[in-house]
């Protein structure tokens, strides 16, 4: 006989773990729509590149921008900490293995310069670019005032885990909806997991939601602190609290998911969970160009008595403009990430992200391995 359960613990899943359902009927890639609104910007595609170092400097916004997308600058990161971040970079990219995480540590030392916040945000603008910054929630009160008034197009407040109430020791912390009211740029808000914090984010006037903890190829939260949920059970739970939200009040939040993408296939499952859009590390990291130098590294990596995060080697696979939209030579996946959530939303009968959301999925532990024995056995495709 069993005793009371003192919890109850329900299955989650990720993205090898599910598979889409193919449409009844067909739509032509090229008519589908893949743009994604937040705020007053609209962008062409969903697809967003994450606020790390190793990911996203000046350049890659720019370039971003020119590609219908949007990258996000970390603003307190290398970029504003140093006037000359290039040559710190350099360190972080030819420093071992074994003493990067102390260099990380003492580089991260140095104060953040609010004359490189305007600097940063007046070269992305000055090139005619969508300007995205991001700080986290404990210097968003002292620098939410210079990102705008520097003309920032979107302020993006973040951390491994974000919640609308946050007990703490300060008088009066940072409160969301008052932030919301000060600023007249779109705010972005994460990170998340569960439908209650989604909401409670939503409830207070952002205009974005990001989705995801520790599934980034470069972070280390899930195993140093334990927490984190599997993006598609993660997506769907938030998903199902922007549509309550929607439907008790007419106004449209999207959510974003963030982290843990490695193949175009899991850009598609995220939006078919529900995501209205996702956000990106390593695989631009793999951009040429890319300030990581073939590096990547987590944003918790540099904590000063916790670290949470790795540098790993991810190499350079092509250009920005392949890995969003190709022509690609590779097979896996791994770039023209556009033309592959096009393809998939067409086979769905999906014209837009918002019918996408309706497509039927399949949990499919084998989806991956299922028929593939050569591509395993000559080493084409890994688990």
């Amino acid at each position: 006989m069993t005793g009371p359960h003192f919890k109850q613990l329900r299955r989650a899943y990720g993205f090898d773990d599910v598979a889409i359902v193919p449409g009844d009927v067909t739509i032509n890639p090229d008519q589908t729509d893949v743009s994604l609104t937040i705020g007053n910007i609209k962008l062409d595609i969903p697809i967003l590149a994450s606020a790390m170092d190793g990911v996203t400097d000046v350049n890659m916004a720019i370039a971003m921008s020119n590609c219908g997308g949007l990258a996000v600058l970390n603003l307190e990161g290398v970029q504003t900490r140093y006037e000359d971040p290039d040559s710190v970079l350099e360190q972080i990219a030819t420093c071992s293995q074994s003493e990067v995480t102390s260099l990380l540590q003492k580089l991260y030392l140095e104060p953040i310069k609010e004359e490189l916040v305007k600097e940063r945000v007046r070269q992305i603008k000055t090139a005619g670019a969508t300007c995205a910054v991001s700080v986290a929630p404990a210097n968003t009160k002292r620098l939410a005032p210079i990102i705008e008034e520097a003309g920032a197009d979107i302020l993006v407040v973040a951390s491994t885990v974000t919640s609308a109430r946050h007990i703490s020791k300060s008088t009066r912390g940072l409160i969301f909806e008052e932030l919301c009211e000060s600023v007249s740029i779109p705010v972005i808000v994460g990170n998340c997991v569960s439908y209650s914090a989604c909401l409670s984010l939503i409830k207070t006037g952002v205009s974005a939601v990001l989705i995801g903890v520790g599934p980034g190829a470069a972070c280390t939260s899930r195993s140093v602190l334990g927490i984190g949920v599997p993006q598609i059970t993660a997506t769907i739970d938030c998903a199902a609290a922007r549509d309550v939200y929607y439907e008790e009040t007419g106004r449209y939040v999207p959510i974003i998911t963030d982290g843990g993408f490695h193949r175009g296939g899991e850009i598609s499952k995220a939006v078919a969970a529900g995501a209205d859009g996702v956000m990106l590390g390593s695989i631009f990291a793999q951009a040429k160009g890319a300030p990581g130098r073939g590096y990547h590294w987590g944003m918790a990596n540099p904590h000063p008595a916790l670290p949470r995060g790795t540098r790993i080697k991810v190499g350079t696979t092509g250009t920005l403009e392949q890995i969003l939209y190709g022509p690609s030579s590779l097979t896996d996946g791994t770039q023209n990430l556009v033309g592959a959530l096009k393809n998939t939303m067409g086979l769905c009968g999906a014209a837009n992200i918002s019918e996408m959301h309706q497509a039927e999925m399949v949990i499919a532990p084998s989806i991956i391995t299922e028929g593939k024995v050569w591509q395993f056995a000559q080493g084409q495709v890994k688990k």
